[in-house]
């Protein structure tokens, strides 16, 4: 069974995405689509790379995600599926480097600082 491979990451979650020739059919961690990505946003998101190189209904997509909220996890579903659609063909690489989906987001949550509120709010100053 041919079956293409892509690791994607964003904030602190990891997708594994196997792009398998097929109808369409996505699942992630063994849900449908729809029922771990509730949001019409994130699902959107998730299937820009498809969209953009016009494959929505040529593979089946198992994607394993684990780590960090819904938000990353979209991130890096979006990110394992584009760079698995370059190991399909390599053609689509200029495309998806040019839209943005093989650059790796590399932001992280700022560590909170001790002796203020968060990361860089501080502790409300009294004067008198």
């Amino acid at each position: 069974m041919i079956q293409y491979y892509g690791t994607g990451k964003r904030k602190r979650s990891v997708a594994r995405v196997y792009l398998r020739p097929g109808d369409g059919e996505v699942v992630v961690n063994k849900q449908p689509f729809e029922n771990y990505f509730t949001s019409e946003t994130l699902r959107a998101l998730v299937k820009q790379p498809l969209v953009h190189t016009e494959t929505q209904n040529k593979f089946d997509i198992y994607i394993n995600v684990c780590g960090g909220g819904v938000s990353g996890q979209a991130g890096a579903a979006r990110h394992g599926i584009s760079r698995a659609l370059v190991e399909y063909n390599d053609k689509l690489r200029d495309s998806l480097k040019k839209a943005g989906f093989l650059t790796r987001d590399d932001r992280e949550v700022e560590r909170k600082k001790y002796g203020q509120k968060k990361a860089r709010k501080r502790f409300q100053y009294s004067k008198r």
